[in-house]
């Protein structure tokens, strides 16, 4: 049997608002101009310090871009890389690329030298659109055409729209999204204009027409790259937050800007929750919260939902599926705490064992999905792209995890996370669930370190809750809690209490650098 779809619990199906607009063509670009002609004065972006971009706007600016991009040789088929910050220049920058037939490439501003010359290399790009913020890789890698800045590319916005226009072609990939590089060389997942319209159809809750959405991942992450049709069919105003990331400078922009859709990682929604201004902000707007991406506390939940009078929803998802899992409004803060939740709209989702045969619930294995949102290929990389596609269209996720009863997915990490503790299997996600809802822990992430009898045991960091100092948090504690619920095996060895956790260029955390801080500790910490 294969593994659950989006049925509820009971039956049924998860109801989805239609889209104020649509385009026969199935492409993003044409789907622009519909917006544009039906709802053009409705704002597609506001930015932190107040520029401002309606739908019409996005559209001319986007023909004029591409009139630019066409002048510098870009055509069909050709990539243009994006390194820029999260803003409405990105967008048209994205749109006028598609409107060639070209294939946009973006690039984490907060990665480094040697990442971003690694992309370079191996995307070639026609043209690479820059801010001045950034420095290029020096020397710039081969293959590399021109180099523009910023505020060059948006001076063409005024140009006029190109006299030919390659036919709208859906099967034609449109992005290029790259993991974030914490196992190795960044990977480019290729999507097509089906993928976005897919993940459009599919991404649940928090989206409806006319929503205004803060937007807390860079525009280079898959959670914007994949899901910019949906932003457009649902005439959605993307408000854009500062950066860096300020709680109180985001509360004044989510009540200014009336907000509809919250979204961030559980400490995002912690700083917000503590900051003195929350009380006197209105917030009355904001409809769901969405948060994910890092262990979720069910009193946080039940926090946001008293303290916002909003329901709470958490996604799972990778860079190559764009959509996979996720609760819905009325989930209990225990199913959204301790689960994903179930399969998106078409997404079909299996645990399997290292055979390939599919487990039955509360086994735990490999979790796999498939839907049509699944990227099509990493790009100029056939033998990754075999390690993780099959045939058949099954993508290996590279988590393990497990199905509850009700078909939620129990995440239990990153399988080339999982360590052995004298013989027994420890996921480092599983043990992390149950002490973030400690009182005293804030955040907590758990990495391995290899021990001569035990073979690897258990480092906790921990950021103690409420800005507490060292011993606000023992060691003994932690084990004893976390023997509550899970093994006595899976309780942490070790503790470190740091300030914060090192995060990676977008927003998760780093446990790669995790990983080598512990292996320079002596067993006594």
């Amino acid at each position: 049997m294969t593994g659950p779809t989006n049925e509820l619990p009971g039956g049924g199906e998860v109801a989805h608002p239609p889209p104020v607009v649509s385009h026969p063509s199935g492409t993003t670009h044409e789907l622009l101009r519909e917006a544009a002609a039906a709802h053009g004065d409705v704002d597609a972006f506001v930015e932190a310090g107040g520029h401002r971009l309606t739908f019409a706007g996005w559209d001319r600016a986007a023909d004029g871009v591409a009139a630019g991009l066409a002048d510098l040789g870009v055509g069909l088929g050709d990539v243009v890389a994006l390194l820029l910050p999260s803003s409405a220049d990105y967008a048209v920058c994205y749109l006028a690329a598609m409107r060639l037939g070209a294939v946009t490439s973006g690039v984490n501003i907060r990665l480094g030298p040697v990442e971003v010359a690694s992309i370079l290399r191996r995307s070639r790009p026609r043209v690479v659109v820059r801010t001045p913020a950034v420095a290029m890789p020096d020397p710039v890698p081969d293959g590399v055409g021109r180099v523009v800045d910023r505020a060059d590319v948006a001076a063409m916005g005024h140009l006029d729209r190109p006299p030919r226009l390659p036919a709208p072609d859906p099967d034609l990939p449109v992005a290029v999204v790259w993991t974030s590089g914490t196992t190795g060389d960044p990977k480019g997942a290729v999507f097509d204009h089906r993928n976005l319209a897919a993940v459009s159809f599919g991404a649940g809750p928090l989206r409806g027409p006319f929503d205004r959405r803060v937007s807390p991942t860079p525009f280079s992450h898959v959670g914007y790259m994949t899901h910019v049709a949906e932003d457009i069919g649902y005439l959605i105003t993307t408000v854009i937050p500062p950066t860096p990331w300020k709680a109180g400078p985001v509360l004044q922009l989510m009540a200014a800007e009336r907000v509809t859709v919250g979204q961030g990682v559980p400490s995002q929604w912690r700083l917000l929750l503590d900051h003195p201004d929350f009380a006197a902000t209105d917030l009355s707007a904001v409809r769901i919260c969405g948060t994910g991406a890092a262990p979720v506390p069910p009193g946080l939940v039940r926090e946001l939902e008293d303290r916002l009078h909003c329901p709470v929803v958490i996604g799972y998802t990778s860079t190559e599926a764009a959509l996979t899992t996720g609760t819905v409004p009325g989930d209990s803060p225990d199913v959204i705490a301790t689960t994903v939740g179930r399969p998106r709209v078409n997404v079909t989702l299996r645990v399997v064992d290292d055979h390939g045969h599919e487990l039955p619930a509360g086994e735990v294995g490999s979790v796999e999905c498939r839907s049509d949102a699944v990227m099509r290929r990493y790009w100029s990389d056939p033998d990754r792209t075999a390690a993780v596609l099959g045939a058949d269209g099954w993508l290996r996720t590279g988590d393990a995890g497990r199905l509850d009863p009700d078909g939620n997915l129990v995440l239990a990490g990153r399988r080339s996370e999982m360590y052995f503790r004298g013989g027994y299997n420890v996921y480092p996600a599983e043990v992390e669930r149950v002490l973030s809802d400690h009182p005293a822990v804030a955040q907590v992430a758990v990495v391995a370190k290899d021990d001569p009898v035990l073979g690897h045991v258990g480092v906790a960091f921990v950021v103690p809750a409420g800005g507490a100092g060292a011993g606000a948090v023992t060691l003994d504690d932690l084990r004893v809690w976390t023997r509550r619920s899970l093994a006595d095996y899976k309780a942490p060895d070790m503790l470190v209490v740091v300030d914060a956790l090192p995060l990676t260029s977008v927003g998760k955390v780093d446990k790669r650098d995790l990983a080598a801080r512990a292996a320079g500790l002596s067993r006594t910490v």
